[in-house]
């Protein structure tokens, strides 16, 4: 059997195929980044199954180096989210596809996050809050430069321009059926993690860590306030943080 991973990345998901299946499988990787093919290929030549696997440079709206109907099973994970042309994405996952061939995808929803930022910044230009607490409108510049916060640029980014129905929509337009979705929503406290270690880290990979927004967007005076603020919100224990992800199969008939 051969298994198209698209957007491998590091290979993980295909090496742990072969690591599953053994040598029965064929796995074709493909990825945008030729630094990240070049190093799955020095994996494969470590774990001793470069026989099994080949390498393919190019973009997931654009497979024309894998030949329809030429591989049995696809999959995708935090891949779609990137993807400018997500419909021409599903469409190509249709061609390469055999006649009962399946895909699985896994892609994080990130619009609900967005949709608060817009929502902040509405009540800010609207002047809800106090005028002499500026912990908002300080707020709502660290948000804006991880998240769109107007729904203009919400709908021009790819990580942000979709939700779980819209890519059982892409399935279904694309010609695919036994179309099933499951979203998992994580909601949890951010005290989980030391504020020093919080800080450094990213909402996803486009995003800014929050000590680089608070170093580059702030005065010193800005940075101290804000911090202050945010870390007891942190450390409170009372903060909820969400993650959401859609994870979707279907098959080509």
């Amino acid at each position: 059997m051969t298994l198209a991973d698209i957007g491998t990345g590091d290979g993980l998901v295909g090496f742990r195929a072969i690591e599953r299946a053994g040598a029965s499988l064929n796995v074709v990787m493909t990825d945008i980044s030729r630094p990240l093919l070049q190093h799955a290929e020095a994996t494969a030549r470590s774990l001793g199954v470069s026989g099994q696997c080949a390498f393919v440079h190019g973009s997931a709206e654009r497979l024309e180096d894998i030949a329809d109907a030429s591989v049995d099973a696809a999959t995708m994970r935090a891949v779609l989210a990137y993807v400018e042309d997500k419909p021409a994405a599903m469409r190509e996952l249709f061609r390469i596809l055999k006649p009962g061939g399946r895909f699985a995808i896994a892609e994080p929803i990130l619009r609900d996050e967005a949709l608060e930022v817009c929502m902040l910044k509405r009540l800010v230009d609207e002047g809800t809050f106090h005028a002499d607490d500026p912990f908002f409108p300080l707020l709502l510049r660290c948000r804006a430069a991880q998240f769109p916060d107007t729904e203009e640029k919400l709908r021009s980014m790819p990580i942000t321009n979709y939700g779980e129905r819209d890519l059982v929509r892409y399935a279904m337009d694309a010609g695919f059926t036994d179309i099933h979705l499951e979203l998992h929503i994580d909601v949890r406290t951010e005290d989980c993690l030391p504020w020093e270690m919080f800080i450094r880290t990213s909402p996803h990979p486009l995003a800014p860590p929050l000590d680089e927004i608070l170093d580059t967007a702030f005065t010193r005076d800005e940075r101290a306030y804000l911090e202050v603020r945010m870390r007891a919100i942190f450390e409170s224990g009372k903060q909820l943080g969400a993650e959401r992800i859609a994870y979707l199969t279907a098959k080509r008939a």
